[in-house]
């Protein structure tokens, strides 16, 4: 079920958040089920996915050693627990009002994720949005969850950024398995270091772009609207910025090839995000 994963359904609380709103114990309550509801499906998906590929896991360094590749737990019992999880998550919608949106955000998550397990996995680039879907779906369920309006430019950053990691996980992929990466991943045979590198520069500005526009945006629309202290939410770039560079340098280094291990093992990851989350609530909230 891949726990630490689970620091992904983060990005749930993300719109709420912004636009300040998460003090609202409805909107607490509605954040809470969605993020839960996220654990509970993407647990199901690692499941089915886990079960599809454990020949690949096996001659993968680390991923031998999770619970089917390592042969601890039964295909058939992965497969029946993510039925019952995923069909858990989806009931989990009845506890939010009006629960139509978040429904469909979890069913097309679970649509993308299940064309990618069976099939979309060995195409490529197909196979880089789907799986940035994933994160964009996370963080427009926060909103859809309590029915706020979405910022174009949290849209872009959100996508992107998500595409930004899941280029850059890659890109580190290839250089950490070498002759052996096309055994764990089919797909890779189709990438070159160069074309990554591509992606991850196009993907990374647009995201710097979108996240300096949506900050200095004094419109309904952006982070410095009328409501907000503007210097605090403007000087959330800072750590944005230098957070985007560290993330690029360690790419190009051939590490991070799990995007989870940079928020739960890289102090200075860490120390940028809580500078950044200082900053952010001081102008959204105080």
């Amino acid at each position: 079920m891949r726990p630490r994963q689970w620091v992904k359904n983060g990005l749930v609380v993300v719109a709420p958040a912004a636009a300040g709103v998460l003090s609202h114990a409805s909107i607490i309550r509605n954040t809470a089920v969605s993020v839960v509801a996220f654990c509970l499906l993407s647990s199901g998906v690692y499941l089915l996915n886990d079960a599809r590929d454990v020949d690949a896991d096996r001659a993968h360094p680390t991923k031998k050693n999770r619970p089917l590749a390592a042969g601890i737990v039964s295909p058939l019992l992965a497969i029946v627990t993510a039925v019952v999880l995923m069909a858990g998550s989806l009931a989990l919608t009845a506890l939010v009002p009006q629960p139509t949106p978040l429904l469909c955000v979890l069913g097309l998550y679970l649509l993308l994720q299940l064309a990618y397990v069976y099939r979309v996995k060995h195409i490529p680039v197909f196979e880089l949005i789907i799986v940035a879907s994933g994160f964009f779906l996370r963080a427009l369920a926060g909103a859809s969850a309590s029915h706020l309006y979405v910022s174009e430019w949290f849209l872009v950053v959100i996508g992107f950024g998500a595409l930004f990691l899941v280029a850059g996980k890659r890109s580190a992929e290839i250089d950490q398995l070498g002759n052996g990466a096309v055994s764990v991943r089919a797909v890779l045979k189709d990438y070159t270091p160069r074309f990554l590198h591509h992606v991850v520069v196009m993907t990374g500005t647009v995201v710097l772009t979108g996240y300096c526009l949506w900050a200095f945006d004094t419109s309904s629309t952006g982070l410095s609207s009328i409501h907000h202290h503007i210097v605090p939410i403007r000087l959330t770039v800072v750590p944005v910025v230098i957070a985007m560079l560290h993330i690029m340098r360690i790419l190009d280094s051939g590490q991070g090839s799990a995007p989870e291990d940079l928020l739960l093992s890289d102090r200075v990851v860490q120390g940028l995000v809580v500078v950044w989350a200082i900053l952010f609530v001081v102008g959204v909230y105080a």
